[in-house]
């Protein structure tokens, strides 16, 4: 299984690649968000993910609501009250984390799950059997298995961003990103767009946004970084993001360490009742 925790800057090379390629990844500013969901349209339709129902929700004027097997971009529009009446609306881009420490990978007992050459992780329809372990092993909540009718394609696999896999491997950006009119979702190399996440943040400090801070660019946090992080103009929960995300495999070394131990001790104490009622007297 290798590596579960802490930063790993060769993420793709751990995970078997020779040849791996830069770590690409997302970095999505939602300063510069405006909500027009042309990268939900555009991630469909290259991927061929079946539309989610149309649902009006009737709480806000978001139509897709989460991340899920058939919305693998989701454009959240959140209304925060402000004081004195008003409503500031905050827009925000989700997607897979693409994590360096993937919960959903470490625990898929087919190898359905895989960490590509760009260090980015993929599912494989044809080999996932729709168990379902990684849907709670992710702590964003992003997998989750398909349901649908007879016509809709991959009912009961689990499904997420591939962040376009194949066009990577072609040199092409993401669909998501490419159709991005005001350049919110950026793509690139994961050490570029840290420095150039940490320089915007520096940039609307200074003009006053003092609420700017970065989620998901930490390597030392509890995935060892995301392959995805934002630029948030709230705090993460206000997002539906959770504020200290850990893979739940992190702890697995420690946990069999205990097993083990508790193990042992049993063994111990049965062979000594044992030998005590055999050399017990008659």
């Amino acid at each position: 299984m290798g590596q579960l925790s802490g930063p790993d800057p060769q993420v793709a090379e751990h995970a078997g690649w020779e040849h791996s390629r830069p770590r690409m990844g997302f970095f999505t500013d939602t300063s510069v968000c405006i909500g027009c969901k042309a990268c939900e349209v555009a991630c469909k339709e290259w991927n061929g993910v079946p539309d989610d129902g149309f649902n009006l929700l009737g709480s806000s004027y978001d139509n897709t609501g989460a991340l899920g097997a058939s919305t693998w971009r989701h454009v959240a529009f959140i209304e925060k009250p402000k004081p004195g009446g008003d409503i500031q609306w905050l827009m925000s881009s989700d997607v897979c984390k693409h994590c360096t420490h993937a919960g959903c990978l470490d625990v898929c007992p087919t190898g359905s799950l895989f960490r590509t050459e760009f260090g980015t992780v993929v599912v494989q329809d044809d080999i996932c059997n729709g168990c379902g372990y990684c849907v709670p092993a992710c702590p964003y909540g992003v997998i989750e298995r398909r349901s649908g009718d007879d016509h809709t394609k991959n009912v009961g696999i689990a499904q997420k961003c591939t962040l376009c896999y194949d066009r990577l491997d072609a040199g092409h950006m993401p669909a998501c990103a490419q159709a991005c009119p005001t350049e919110s979702i950026q793509y690139g190399d994961i050490d570029e767009l840290r420095a150039r996440a940490a320089a915007r943040v520096e940039t609307l400090h200074e003009q006053g946004v003092a609420e700017a801070r970065l989620y998901g660019e930490d390597p030392s946090d509890g995935v060892g970084g995301a392959g995805a992080m934002f630029l948030l103009l709230d705090e993460p929960e206000t997002y539906g993001l959770p504020p200290d995300p850990v893979v739940p495999t992190r702890d697995l070394p420690q946990m069999w360490r205990h097993a083990a131990a508790a193990a042992g001790a049993l063994a111990a104490g049965v062979v000594a009742t044992f030998f005590g009622r055999k050399r017990a007297p008659r």
